[in-house]
């Protein structure tokens, strides 16, 4: 008999071989993978191993189930569940062995996987990512296997927030109680997780009521929690896991909708907001009372939970189901310094469509964009209507939102808590963005920066236009003070809907909270005719002049030239 199973649910995997591989290479007790195929064979195939057991399902029964399923196999002490896509420390299955408890649930430190290269026959290197040709040359590239755990980031610290949805909590690893070994964590990933069998079935540790798949790190960790145990991280070993957001080739194997994400989250609410959980003996709110201050917790948040008077300011709002974390592990090098430090704050790009903009337009911004990215090593978060492989180093979609306010403001959360960069740039489908616009860096975390040197170009005929004025394709600030604006404004909308004295622009013209920078080179804002905001092309256009300041016509565009032969690509 084994003293630990390691179930690794699986449908379409592509690195399921590779996984039990590593697996099977690092082990060093008594440990038997159990691995489920659901609704289709390996592919590649599974190498006989008398440590493997293999189980197939001609028709997928969803991953909670198939982990169960797994989970019934098994005679083992202890029970590790792992996604098909993940590399492991040199005698990991030890090293978490020794320091269980019964009534632990424990993690192994979190790193990034870097599974695979796209190469063309020139050598050119693309990060793995959806297929597709060399960005550089154009030729067809071929998957290069590297399968190597990133050094940076080590995430070892997780919560949820009050919608709740999962986050990474770099925040508590910086506490006193958040240092040593073995340490505490409020919630987990769900990647990999450790427990005995009894426990697993004790607690319904995969209750499949909650779905196929979604919200599976609250549901192991809070029953954990809430029945008297501990969850637990493991420094001490390790292991590494494929993130895959970016839609296309390079996704999610079990589908998972939107409307699939809110069930399991409902299912969440229902269960442990309102405290309906047979098995605990512990209230939620004393969860989030241990772990106190949690990132997106409000003192009204919990004064409202502790009277099970709780209201759900995310519901309803679609999110990246995965997100890659932030180096979290605390260092004098990689800490969140001010502006002012020596250490130079990451910059990132977040930008959105509706996916109905006139292609022409869509092409030369991507073009644009994707070369800026290159060129100053800025990576970009895409946020569409619909899956944009092609585009971004991530992309987020929303399929089942449609154009409109509510959709605007939600893609732009999205993108915002894909990103792991600290200064974020907005980038809309529409505009054109000089290099320059990306060498300034904000000076505070609590300001919203704008850029005011840009000109409003019309189609067809390329008259432009410029005043002195806040643009939200013009903003850069730092993405956790933009985080807290944004959700605040989804909850807002979702409540009351959209409202004209909110605007668009965060800060509105309030000089407290706002401030403005000019780059060198102007953005082109093309204005076509399906544009969301109101055009002015005069100052008659303006109700109120004191807000039309320096405002001038002109043909030509410093650095860009004459307008009117901008906008012929795309007439």
């Amino acid at each position: 008999m084994a003293d630990l199973s390691i179930l690794i649910p699986s449908r379409n995997e592509m690195f399921l071989a590779k996984t039990i591989e590593n697996i099977l290479q690092n082990i060093e007790g008594n440990t038997e993978i159990i691995a489920v195929l659901d609704g289709a064979w390996a592919n590649p195939g599974i190498p006989d191993n008398k440590r493997v057991h293999l189980i197939y399902n001609p028709q997928s029964i969803g991953q909670r189930a198939a982990t169960n399923q797994a989970a019934r196999m098994s005679t083992a002490k202890y029970l590790m569940k792992c996604d098909a896509h993940c590399t492991f420390d040199k005698g990991f299955d030890v090293k978490m062995m020794n320091e269980m408890h019964d009534d632990w649930t424990m993690v192994p430190l979190m790193r990034n996987l870097h599974a695979f290269d796209w190469v063309c026959p020139d050598g050119h290197r693309r990060y793995q990512g959806p297929s597709g040709p060399c960005k550089v040359c154009g030729k067809e590239t071929i998957r290069d296997i590297v399968w190597i755990a990133k050094e940076s980031p080590k995430s070892v610290s997780y919560c949820f927030d009050s919608t709740p949805h999962f986050q990474y909590f770099g925040e508590y690893a910086k506490r006193p109680e958040g240092k040593g070994d073995i340490t505490e964590t409020m919630s987990l990933q769900g990647s990999c997780f450790m427990l005995t069998r009894e426990k697993y079935w004790d607690l319904n540790i995969c209750d499949e009521k909650f779905g196929s798949w979604g919200s599976q790190g609250i549901e192991v960790a809070v029953k954990t929690w809430l029945s008297g145990g501990r969850v637990m991280v493991n420094k001490k070993t390790w292991y590494a896991h494929l993130f895959r957001t970016q839609g296309g080739d390079f996704s999610f194997p079990y589908p998972m909708s939107a409307k699939d994400q809110e069930g399991a989250k409902n299912f969440a609410r229902d269960l442990f907001f309102n405290n309906k959980w047979e098995k605990q003996i512990h209230p939620l709110s004393w969860l989030i009372e241990r772990f106190w201050p949690v990132k997106g917790w409000t003192e009204d948040d919990l004064a409202k939970l502790k009277g099970n008077t709780f209201t759900f300011s995310g519901e309803g709002t679609s999110k990246p189901v995965e997100s890659e974390p932030v180096d979290e592990t605390p260092s004098k090098s990689l800490s969140i310094m001010p502006a002012s430090s020596s250490v130079t704050p990451s910059k990132g790009i977040i930008y959105y469509t509706h996916n109905r903009l006139n292609l022409k337009i869509a092409r030369a911004v991507q073009k644009q964009l994707r070369t800026i990215s290159e060129n100053l090593n800025i990576p970009i978060v895409s946020s569409s209507l619909k899956p944009m492989p092609h585009f971004g180093d991530v992309n987020v979609h929303f399929s089942d939102l449609k154009p409109g306010y509510l959709a605007y403001f939600t893609q732009i959360l999205g993108a915002l808590e894909a990103s792991t960069a600290d200064i974020i740039f907005f980038c809309e489908h529409d505009v054109l963005y000089p290099e320059s616009h990306f060498a300034f860096t904000p000076e505070r975390k609590d300001i919203f920066y704008y850029n005011h040197n840009w000109w409003r170009v019309r189609l067809p005929d390329g008259y432009a236009v410029h005043w002195d004025a806040n643009q939200v394709s013009g903003l850069c600030a730092y993405r956790e003070h933009l985080l807290q604006f944004y959700r605040a404004r989804v909850d807002d909308i979702e409540k009351r809907g959209y409202q004209n004295d909110m605007g668009f622009e965060p800060g509105r013209r309030d000089t407290n909270v706002t401030a403005f920078w000019k780059s060198e080179i102007p953005l082109i804002d093309i204005k076509h005719g399906n544009n969301l905001s109101k055009n002015r092309w005069s100052l008659n256009d303006f109700h109120d002049k004191s807000t039309a300041k320096n405002f001038v016509t002109s043909n030509d565009i410093p650095g860009w030239g004459k307008a009117e032969d901008i906008i012929k690509r795309f007439n």
